[in-house]
């Protein structure tokens, strides 16, 4: 039987469609750095904002499905597309803790301010998660979104600092501006990667909201209720992608800042989708 000691020392693992959650690996090396990672990238089938709830909801039972073979203790979705399409069913399915980022974000922006912008992908926006988790904590709150498409090739070809990006965020930036929101909302976490870009577009006055950093705050939590925050230190994180290997290292080693190995693996259909962890 496996003891706490030994559960509390497996890796928290991590996954996105691509490098957009190392915006979450980052504040897990802030806020948990004892804790030790596996971060899957599913580079092979990103963007996750173009497709199908169906879709989504195959793609995360074959990663949770993948992680749990490798050995987690917890995992974190680090995507908005798949914590507004497939979170609640995968933890009615698994019986391990998973933390996705829509409710830690809207908690984190009402707490800001009446007047909320959500930039988000199109799969995101259209479930209206933002919205109604906004909305169910206070109604008051006025939910101005907008889809962002292009985002999350800009960051993942490394275009960041381009005149083009600048372009294609002043278009989508500009209607929210309009409706004078007071705060803005990361809805998908490719976009922290281009905040110098919106920075140069948006009032000082607007408030962010990474629901990233929040995100975090919750998983801490939640491993110190359930004994489960590690004891020992933290082992160097393992990165794994369904893509090139090759591809996801340049641009991730850019956004962190250090050189890392990166493996590839197959995940698609490698279990029976929704085993549960028993």
């Amino acid at each position: 039987m496996t003891s706490i000691i030994q559960t509390s020392n497996l890796r928290i693992g991590l996954f996105d469609s691509g490098v957009g959650g190392l915006t979450v690996l980052k504040q897990i090396y802030a806020q948990m750095p004892q804790e030790s990672v596996i971060y899957f990238g599913d580079t092979e089938r990103l963007p996750y904002g173009t497709k199908t709830p169906v879709e989504i909801l195959q793609y995360v039972r074959e990663i949770i499905n993948w992680m749990l073979d490798q050995g987690v203790k917890m995992i974190i979705m680090a995507c908005n597309t798949s914590s507004a399409l497939a979170l609640e069913k995968v933890q009615d399915e698994y019986d391990i803790p998973i933390l996705g980022l829509i409710l830690p974000g809207a908690r984190a922006a009402v707490k800001q301010g009446k007047r909320i912008g959500v930039i988000s992908t199109q799969a995101t926006a259209d479930s209206n998660a933002y919205r109604k988790a906004i909305q169910e904590i206070d109604t008051n709150v006025r939910v101005w979104q907008v889809s962002c498409p292009e985002f999350v090739m800009l960051v993942e070809q490394n275009q960041i600092d381009s005149v083009h990006a600048y372009e294609i965020a002043l278009k989508y930036l500009q209607p929210l501006i309009d409706a004078n929101i007071d705060t803005l909302i990361y809805g998908c976490t490719h976009y922290r990667h281009l905040e110098r870009v919106f920075k140069k577009i948006l009032p000082s006055s607007i408030n962010i909201v990474d629901p990233a950093e929040y995100l975090v705050i919750a998983a801490n939590q939640e491993l110190e209720l359930m004994g489960l925050k590690s004891t020992q230190v933290n082992c160097s994180t393992r990165f794994c992608v369904s893509g090139s290997d090759r591809e996801f290292a340049v641009t991730a080693q850019q956004l962190l800042s250090e050189v890392i190995q990166v493996e590839q693996v197959q995940v698609a259909n490698s279990c029976l989708p929704g085993r549960d962890n028993l």
